[in-house]
């Protein structure tokens, strides 16, 4: 894996809300974009379906005086290029995770996951406890899927049916996004944009298909995660759970991560759905700020 700056954005987003630097590594023969602002603190920040580093402009822009905000694309989804013979499942984004914590040389950093993040985050953490300081959960999971997960996965990422919506419609992009966000009046054509683009043909979308089919398809390796929670029972943990995601995620998956994670300080936003991120930035903000707060009293302590 080596760094690189040579590559080109296959699509563009305003300035004004995505004002950063591109960087990029490869990874084997492809190429992965990410940004990295700020300086201090270290916080990795990882996406789900259909989303890219874009889902957290707002918080990058908010706190890149106080810390080091890092915001990686998997392959695939925003700016990042898939190498050969990848097949998008969040296996494979776990282990891209880890040889790009390696080659940035992270440590002792805070992780930040929502959706899929979460599981492909939390396999690097449970296999990796002593480098973290601490931990920011929003609407995720990492276990076996409940039922009506599974069902949604035979749906949207089943086939016929499932592939079609996805690679044909275009489904997560286009509608699944917007209805992920609580705040109409966020949903703007540009973020429409940012999130439609990536995806121009019916190839490019197959990303967005793997990730339902994986919540049944993945059961053992999310067995396994599931299986290690048990290593970071002692990390500073902020859980911020968007209330208007049911039926995705409800109150029972939030209890499943206080379970795993007793250190957990929890708010429980009324006025947020899935993505946490479109509909309160200045919450995850608040939550950044507080685990790193958390984790330096930690620190002092010992």
């Amino acid at each position: 894996m080596t760094m690189t700056t040579s590559m080109n954005r296959s699509f563009e987003v305003s300035s004004d809300e995505y004002p950063f630097e591109d960087r990029w590594f490869s990874y084997r023969d492809g190429c992965v974009h990410y940004v990295d602002e700020g300086q201090g603190p270290p916080v990795l920040l990882l996406h789900g379906n259909p989303t890219w580093s874009y889902l957290y402009r707002h918080i990058i822009r908010e706190l890149r005086s106080e810390c080091r905000l890092i915001a990686v694309d998997y392959p695939g989804f925003g700016y990042s290029k898939a190498p050969s013979g990848y097949g998008y499942t969040p296996r494979e984004h776990a282990q891209m995770l880890k040889e790009f914590i390696g080659a940035l040389a992270l440590r002792d950093f805070v992780l930040v996951v929502q959706d899929w993040g979460g599981p492909i985050g939390l396999s690097y953490a449970v296999e990796n406890p002593a480098n973290l300081r601490g931990l920011v959960v929003m609407n995720s999971w990492a276990w076996e899927a409940s039922v009506p997960q599974k069902l949604f996965s035979l749906v949207m990422g089943g086939w016929p049916v499932g592939y079609w919506l996805q690679t044909r419609l275009n489904l997560f992009a286009k509608s699944i996004v917007p209805s992920g966000i609580h705040h109409e009046e966020k949903i703007v054509p540009s973020l429409r944009q940012a999130y439609l683009n990536p995806f121009p043909s019916p190839a490019s979308r197959i990303p967005t298909w793997v990730f339902p089919r994986e919540i049944r398809k993945s059961r053992q390796w999310l067995r396994e995660i599931e299986s290690r929670l048990s290593v970071l029972a002692g990390l500073p943990t902020q859980i911020l759970w968007g209330r208007q995601d049911e039926p995705g995620f409800r109150l029972i998956e939030l209890r499943r991560w206080q379970s795993h994670l007793p250190l957990h300080e929890t708010e429980i936003l009324d006025d947020a759905s899935h993505f946490v991120q479109e509909d309160r930035p200045d919450r995850v903000a608040v939550s950044l700020r507080r685990v790193l707060e958390r984790a330096q009293d930690r620190g002092a302590r010992r």
